[in-house]
């Protein structure tokens, strides 16, 4: 009869024991819920924003492209990307004379390199910030 009740006691520090340790799973694997819907967030943030500085890179490029070449200003397709890239371009539009040739048909765009760099140094830079932010150095990747 001793024993019955020391049984009893050590089975329901069992029963404690056991849904103790089945609370710090739960809380555990919430918080790991937590944390990848986190990073989903800064990770989708991130790859939007590479998405962005990329396509106007590639717009920039074609701009560089089209001046380059000479191409027909007059031309609907050139008319599209000169008028699209135009309010991206307008900061750097006056920072130096860009070179031609002498019909200044073909236009080597220096302004246009440059916003080129900075573009791409602002998305650098803007990830490197959400890296920062979900706390994952820059480097890690």
């Amino acid at each position: 009869m001793n024993d019955n009740p020391n049984q009893h006691d050590e089975f329901l520090r069992q029963q404690e024991l056991t849904r103790q340790q089945d609370a710090l799973r739960l809380r555990q694997e919430t918080d790991r819920v937590s944390a990848a819907q986190r990073r989903g967030k800064f990770v989708w943030m991130s790859n939007t924003i590479g998405l962005l500085v990329g396509s106007l890179e590639i717009l920039l490029g074609i701009r560089f492209f089209l001046r380059v070449t000479g191409a027909n200003p007059d031309n609907p397709f050139a008319r599209f990307i000169f008028g699209l890239s135009e309010p991206f371009m307008a900061p750097f539009s006056t920072l130096f004379v860009s070179p031609t040739n002498g019909g200044a048909t073909q236009i080597f765009d220096i302004n246009l390199l440059i916003a080129m760099v900075v573009y791409a140094l602002l998305g650098a830079i803007a990830i490197a910030i959400v890296n920062y932010l979900q706390g994952q150095s820059p480097y890690s990747r």
